[in-house]
């Protein structure tokens, strides 16, 4: 990629100037606005849609022999008092400035001229040709001390700015920052939406600052369709405060194309939207080069979707669905169901749930539980609306999942939640699958084990009761005695507790489950009985309290 760190000094010499660089030199509109041409009292007489051409220099000319030497890009101050006599004299004038690049001309009436030629006129009209009129005398070295003064001082804030943005992202390459930490900070450079997409379209990170998700709404239409039109738009096509296309750099090293880093429309930045784009994206790729596997993107865009719904970080239902629509997971008639799968080396088996996903005819979204403390893969299951989730299907993902991370199928247990058809659904079927496993996940001891919430009605009961603060309530009445003997004493009466509940009537099972001896168990379950004021073989006592647990638990993750 080029490196567009450094202006190039500004002298009569030709610029080969691209977009970024042109961008940010003055118009001949700003030039209109500045105090030493205002005076002059300028009129626009032609070339009115061509007055946002960028200017490079001024030049004072008196001939019409100007084409011949200059290089493009200047905007040119003349009294014609060195114009030819004779109606036809000014033939061709505009013709050759205009196949030059000249930016646009400005005469100064009074002189020689009291009205702009007629001829000059006809030709500006013509060739669309910016021609503006200066009513009053005007000193010309003011307007070009005005004008080079404007832009050597815009390229001394480009050049700090195109330091600031280079040393940025060379810091954060250095540092070895992940992927949506680069795009965070290329989204608030440029105060607009940033968007990571792979090469099928699928966003792979996003900075929305304060747009929301809705951003992503059809995201891989409407991203197929911009880089059509960018593949179509003239190269030297010049970047403006009010432009509406989005501005798309790929991402890529040592021959290899990963994806691309769009920028959607915003204001122009000091830098160059351009050149910050290119920068983050040698980052992106440095940053790529050092991933420890093909999928790290896809993983990581599956982590951070799970990671704000599961922690409640999305602004609107509609916007998240729109994040799991771009990263490639469908959402518009489906179902949804949450999956908890207990095994160790769960941050590396995302890719193998989604290939057991697919194995049922679904699609999947797999990220490791972003809990404290927990060590286990939570699957968001997207299933065609006439596709059940049956037994055999849950087995099938179950040992293919076993097969894609190399492990003995034995070795899993399958927590799955209740179906769902919204992001509220899902949310609470995967803190379902997610508490069902931890109940199950630590008491099941050998082969492969599906446990589904619906054979669970407690449990659904009262993550169907959310936050409500009197279930709160009612946990902390019935449990605070064990709370606050466990807290002065570092004891474990919830945890044995929840052993003796768990395994009901099998006081020798709950006992293993706790691993205590059975004379210790049995010490701990009067103790508890003594505190509580309660006797635990009685159903009732011990529902209240199953259910005081379980809401504990919720309140707690």
């Amino acid at each position: 990629m080029p490196d567009r760190r450094r202006f190039p000094v500004v002298n009569t010499d030709r610029l080969n100037l691209d977009a970024a660089d042109r961008a940010l030199l003055p118009s001949i509109r700003d030039i209109l606005r500045l105090d030493a041409v205002a005076s002059g009292m300028p009129e626009v007489l032609a070339g009115e849609s061509k007055l946002d051409n960028p200017v490079r220099w001024v030049h004072v000319t008196e001939t019409t022999g100007t084409a011949s030497l200059v290089n493009g890009g200047e905007l040119l101050l003349s009294t014609g008092v060195g114009w030819p006599q004779g109606e036809h004299g000014l033939d061709g004038y505009v013709e050759g400035l205009a196949l030059v690049g000249v930016a646009g001309l400005i005469l100064e009436l009074g002189a020689r001229f009291k009205t702009a030629p007629s001829r000059l006129l006809e030709q500006c009209r013509t060739h669309d040709f910016p021609l503006i009129v200066l009513h009053r005398e005007t000193r010309f070295i003011a307007i070009t001390e005005a004008v080079h003064g404007r832009i050597i001082s815009d390229q001394m804030i480009a050049l700090r700015a195109r330091d600031e943005i280079h040393a940025l992202f060379t810091e954060l390459s250095l540092r070895g920052s992940p992927a949506d930490f680069i795009v965070a900070q290329v989204g608030r450079a440029l105060g607009a939406p940033v968007v990571l997409e792979n090469l099928n379209h699928q966003v792979v990170a996003i900075e929305s600052l304060d747009f929301g998700d809705d951003v992503l709404i059809d995201w891989e239409q409407r991203s197929r369709m911009a880089h059509r039109e960018f593949a179509i738009r003239a190269p030297d096509s010049v970047e403006s405060d009010d432009d509406q296309r989005w501005t798309i750099t790929p991402v890529e090293a040592r021959g290899i194309r990963w994806g691309y880093l769009i920028a959607l429309p915003g204001q122009r930045h000091p830098a160059g939207r351009v050149n910050v784009l290119e920068q983050a994206a040698v980052a992106l790729a440095l940053s790529r080069l050092a991933d420890r596997d093909a999928d790290e993107w896809t993983r990581q865009s599956h982590q951070h979707l799970l990671t704000a719904l599961l922690g409640r970080r999305y602004r609107s239902e509609t916007g998240l669905a729109a994040r799991f629509e771009a990263a490639g997971v469908p959402v518009r008639d489906r179902r949804w169901v949450g999956v908890a799968v207990s095994h160790w080396n769960a941050a590396t088996c995302g890719a193998a749930a989604r290939a057991a996903a697919r194995e049922i005819g679904g699609d999947a979204l797999a990220g490791v539980a972003p809990t404290p403390g927990s060590a286990h893969l939570i699957v968001a299951l997207s299933l065609p609306k006439n596709l059940l989730l049956t037994d055999q299907a849950l087995a099938l993902f179950a040992r293919r999942f076993a097969l894609e991370c190399g492990i003995d199928g034995d070795e899993l247990v399958v927590a799955v939640g209740e179906e769902a058809v919204d992001v509220a659904g899902l949310l609470s079927s995967l803190e379902e699958a997610a508490e069902l496993l931890r109940h199950h996940g630590s008491t099941h001891s050998r082969g492969l084990a599906v446990f589904r919430v619906k054979n669970r009605p407690l449990l659904r009961f009262v993550n169907s009761l959310g936050g409500d603060p009197r279930l709160q309530a009612h946990s902390e009445q019935m449990l605070r005695p064990l709370i606050d003997y466990d807290l002065r004493r570092g004891g474990d009466l919830l945890r044995v507790l929840l052993s003796y509940i768990s395994h009901p009537g099998n006081r020798t099972q709950a006992a293993a489950s706790s691993h205590l001896s059975r004379s210790v168990f049995y010490q701990r379950i009067s103790l508890i009985e003594e505190l509580l004021g309660a006797d635990l073989n009685d159903g009732e006592t011990v529902s209240a309290l199953h259910t005081a647990l379980l809401a504990r638990r919720r309140s707690t993750r």
